[in-house]
């Protein structure tokens, strides 16, 4: 079972999945059934799994032997937790065996009390086998860049900092997912799920020159403010791992590939 199964990356990994095992194989957990039509479409059980529902959950994982549980997407991570909390007990008292858990890479460096980590210490405390999928930063933190903007005044501004980052696009971490959930070998082991090489705003700014065919430089600029850069500076983004390559049986997607879809086709 996957929940999340109408979100971008469980959605991303039920694609894989249907080109690895038959569709009777796989159920997906859904909070919106209205929005599961291509899911069923696809010849897939759907069965309504809402977080903030604990009725809902237990009946939802009856006869499910391996749960992949995508992480809440909620902002407040105390609300999360809570969230968290209820699928993992629901799935204990369900009989689930195995659930693989969708965290966030590295987590365990630094503060020990961050949302995945203590997520996954209460799959630990379930007694439950366990898989930790510890994902990269999504891309898609770009957009807050503007890089249609930077490409056009040929500068891509950012604050001064020591800024390196392991980010993917969902869709290699989807893959990489797909396989683990699809093969054995992965009880009580984690992975963490990024990019081979960490990358930096200068990178970022030749991949933005090679796209565009426009001449793009990096620039620090201290006036510029954005929660974003409070909430990167937090977290370790440049700490990196062969993990995600292995799964996925090919390279990542490369800096230029994964950007390209946030520019426009009058930039490109």
């Amino acid at each position: 079972m996957i929940t999340g199964a109408t979100g971008q990356l469980g959605g991303l990994i039920i694609e894989n999945l249907l080109q690895k095992l038959p569709a009777g194989n796989l159920v997906a957990g859904v909070r919106n059934l209205s929005k599961a039509a291509w899911l069923r479409q696809s010849g897939i059980e759907i069965r309504h799994t809402d977080y903030d529902l604990p009725e809902s959950l237990e009946t939802s994982f009856a006869g499910i032997s391996r749960l992949l549980f995508i992480s809440s997407p909620h902002q407040e991570d105390t609300v999360r937790l809570l969230q968290h909390k209820r699928v993992i007990e629901a799935a204990r008292r369900a009989g689930v065996g195995h659930t693989l858990y969708t965290g966030f890479a590295f987590s365990h460096q630094g503060s020990i009390d961050n949302i995945h980590t203590l997520t996954e210490q209460a799959i630990l405390d379930s007694g439950m086998k366990y898989t930790f999928l510890r994902n990269a930063l999504y891309m898609d933190f770009v957009n807050v860049l503007d890089l249609n903007e930077a490409i056009s005044s040929s500068v891509l501004n950012t604050p001064p900092g020591n800024w390196r980052f392991n980010a993917v696009p969902r869709s290699d971490l989807a893959l990489a997912a797909a396989e683990i959930v699809a093969s054995d070998g992965h009880v009580n082991k984690s992975y963490d799920l990024t990019a081979p090489h960490a990358w930096t705003f200068a990178d970022l700014a030749h991949a933005l020159t090679e796209l565009s065919g426009k001449p793009v430089i990096h620039r620090e600029d201290p006036k510029i403010q954005h929660w974003i850069y409070n909430w990167l500076s937090a977290i370790n983004t440049a700490s990196t791992s062969r993990d995600l390559e292995r799964w996925m049986g090919r390279p990542a997607a490369s800096l230029k590939e994964s950007v390209a879809p946030f520019i426009s086709r009058q930039q490109a």
